[in-house]
């Protein structure tokens, strides 16, 4: 089978008032602002078509880890009817876009980042590193993995008590 190239893009977009970033995958860069919803491209990669599939793979898994944190701290953040939240910064959501490509690069170490991320989807993996489970190279990508999920939004966290029915 054919492996095309594909580019893998981040960029921002504006969708019914609604701002947000996109990561996506298109056949063509001049494809990418066609997009009437898309305005900036903030990162541009040609690479493969399966490379680019799993790439974004991880970073959707990446980020929605990252929204399922936000969810579980009660931490209020406005979701967009498309694509990723700007109250994400730029430079934190490039810094996930980047991991995941650079480390694309390196076959043991996607290996290990992704078996990493994936759980990190059930547990957080500072405790494995504190608790010395892990070690050597897997440590090392632990590390920088669980950095990947350190952003917390400065949203106001949602009221946990609950109004009583009556007064």
């Amino acid at each position: 089978m054919f492996n095309s190239s594909q580019f893998l893009f981040l960029a921002s977009g504006l969708k019914n008032d609604e701002g947000f970033w996109f990561v996506g995958v298109k056949n063509s860069d001049e494809n990418i602002l066609d997009d009437k919803n898309l305005l900036d491209c903030h990162r541009k990669e040609l690479i493969g078509n399966e490379s680019a599939k799993d790439i974004l793979y991880a970073i959707n898994l990446n980020l929605n880890n990252l929204f399922d944190e936000f969810e579980k701290n009660k931490f209020l953040i406005y979701q967009p009817s498309l694509g990723i939240t700007f109250d994400i910064p730029l430079e934190y959501v490039e810094k996930i876009f980047d991991f995941w490509l650079d480390t694309y690069k390196e076959k043991e170490g996607w290996e290990t980042c992704l078996g990493l991320l994936k759980i990190r989807k059930r547990i957080s993996l500072s405790n494995l590193i504190k608790s010395g489970s892990l070690k050597g190279n897997s440590k090392k990508w632990a590390i920088r993995v669980e950095t990947l999920h350190s952003y917390k939004p400065n949203s106001v966290r949602k009221n946990l008590s609950n109004e009583p029915m009556w007064k």
